[in-house]
């Protein structure tokens, strides 16, 4: 499988499967700069802010976002206010970050791209 996070899918994620480790968050991060690790409600999610000119272009990449979670059954929070877009990963299930995450935001990273 290739090490590039955008070019792989999300898999089946049940409840008790195993939260990203430490090592391996931090392997991840290197391909996305953009993004933080926040806790909110006491569970780490994977957030970042897309800045746009205008409310239109930040509505338009929302429902690109929204495209995307219902294609890999995943999905994240997403605030969309003017100029700007926040999204959060995270999986419900196991209450933390799972690869499922990662590969998410980068995919989201190549939408904000193209």
């Amino acid at each position: 499988m290739s090490d590039n996070l955008a070019q792989q899918h999300c898999e089946a994620c049940r409840v008790g499967a195993p939260l990203a480790t430490e090592t391996e968050r931090t392997d991840w991060l290197k391909q996305l700069p953009d993004w933080q690790i926040e806790q909110s409600d006491g569970i780490d999610r994977l957030t970042r802010q897309f800045s746009f000119k205008n409310f239109v272009q930040a509505l338009e990449f929302t429902n690109q976002v929204g495209e995307l979670a219902e294609s890999m059954a995943h999905h994240p929070a997403i605030l969309t206010e003017w100029g700007k877009v926040t999204v959060s990963w995270w999986t419900h299930k196991i209450k933390g970050l799972h690869k499922n995450d990662f590969v998410c935001a980068a995919k989201t990273d190549e939408l904000f791209k193209s």
